[in-house]
């Protein structure tokens, strides 16, 4: 009798183990760090990430929080979100939206982003033509670029940018705020700013070898013809 209630005994706790193991084990995730999966879970709710291509689109959902109104009855929650557009081929834009759920802020986002999207020179369709720097509030960017093979040197908000861009080798440095808002608006700033040989060229009357020749270029007219395709 008493080998039978050992086994019952026995038994009732390996079938409770996995639901222990579980809960035990969501315990301990709330206390772990960020890069092992646990970290506050609101938060993580607040910055998920997702990328999908449709027709040549790319759409990057950088950051979605949630907001709360308080009316009479309480309190009223909706979401914002702020998204990231661009072909991959030199366009890109960015919007945000505000709904009660969170897949109509996103379809908000992505139609204003759609609506703003910004034309920039890229050389060699792969990195940029030269430095720039761009602020916005208390953000403050720099972009570099960067020779074939280093890669998009960015992270958060500015990572996403470029990578919709169709920016394949890049050097960013963010200073300041890491609000995503402002880093995305400062590295548009900075992405204003960037203009091709070929269209100095045409601002000052002159020709793209001229240009590219007057810093020691060996192969002047071939960078030229280059650029002008």
């Amino acid at each position: 009798m008493a080998d039978e209630n050992n086994t019952n005994e026995n038994v009732v706790v390996d079938a409770a183990a996995p639901e222990a193991v579980e809960a035990e084990g969501g315990r301990r995730g709330r206390g772990r760090g960020r890069g092992e999966g646990g970290g506050r879970g609101r938060r993580d709710d607040r910055r998920p990430r997702e990328e999908k291509e449709d027709d040549g689109t790319i759409e990057k959902l950088v950051h979605i929080n949630r907001v709360s109104k308080t009316v009479k009855g309480g309190k009223r929650f909706g979401f914002a979100a702020l998204v990231v557009v661009g072909d991959g081929q030199g366009r890109v834009g960015f919007g945000h939206g505000k709904a009660r759920e969170v897949p109509e802020a996103i379809n908000k986002a992505t139609a204003a982003a759609k609506k703003k999207m910004i034309r920039v020179p890229l050389k060699d369709g792969r990195t940029l033509h030269h430095d720039g720097n761009g602020r916005f509030g208390a953000g403050n960017v720099y972009v570099r670029s960067a020779p074939a093979g280093t890669g998009i040197i960015a992270g958060g908000p500015m990572r996403a940018v470029f990578e919709s861009l169709g920016v394949a080798d890049v050097v960013t440095k963010s200073i300041g705020t890491s609000n995503p808002y402002n880093m995305v608006r400062a590295t548009f700033a900075a992405l204003v700013d960037q203009t091709s040989p070929k269209s100095v060229a045409q601002r000052r009357g002159k020709k793209i070898a001229d240009l590219l020749g007057r810093g020691g270029s060996k192969t002047a007219e071939a960078d030229a013809e280059a650029i002008a395709e």
